[in-house]
């Protein structure tokens, strides 16, 4: 449920990537409202302690909730603080290019995966495979790599 507070403004106060969650300090005051990577609609990667975001505020079960998190701009579209220089991946392009990746059919992302296993593990079995392509499967469709 939105409590109708409409955009809020605030500072990410801390976000744990490993775990997918943190919290954001209002600018307003009050508590601290709950951030899960789900609710973002920024790369994960942008996400660090001071970073200045936009979002709404949702009841959550165990208290305040921000959805539709993303940077906070200023007046000419600019980051109030800007995302942090991503590392530069192989190839010379940095994930936060174009602040998108690539987003895979089902059938594209399984034959990837299973080309990649199969070159850096060529003794797993078969059932292996597939339990390890499933569990990745699992962790992709969470994070909005691969199409509905």
């Amino acid at each position: 449920m939105v409590l109708g507070v409409g955009v809020v403004t605030g500072r990410v106060v801390r976000f744990d990537s490993a775990r997918g969650y943190g919290f954001i300090a209002p600018d307003h005051g009050g508590e601290d409202v709950f951030l899960h990577v789900n609710d973002m609609l920024m790369p994960e990667s942008y996400v660090r302690s001071g970073v200045a975001v936009e979002f709404e505020i949702e009841e959550g079960d165990r208290g305040p909730k921000a959805s539709s998190v993303r940077l906070a701009t200023k007046a000419d579209g600019s980051p109030v603080t800007p995302p942090a220089a991503a590392p530069v991946a192989a190839g010379g392009r940095s994930a936060a290019d174009d602040g998108l990746c690539d987003v895979l059919r089902h059938d594209e992302y399984v034959a990837e995966v299973t080309e990649v296993l199969l070159a850096a593990a060529p003794t797993l079995t078969g059932t292996q495979i597939l339990q390890v392509r499933a569990g990745l499967l699992e962790f992709a469709t969470k994070r909005g790599w691969i199409e509905g």
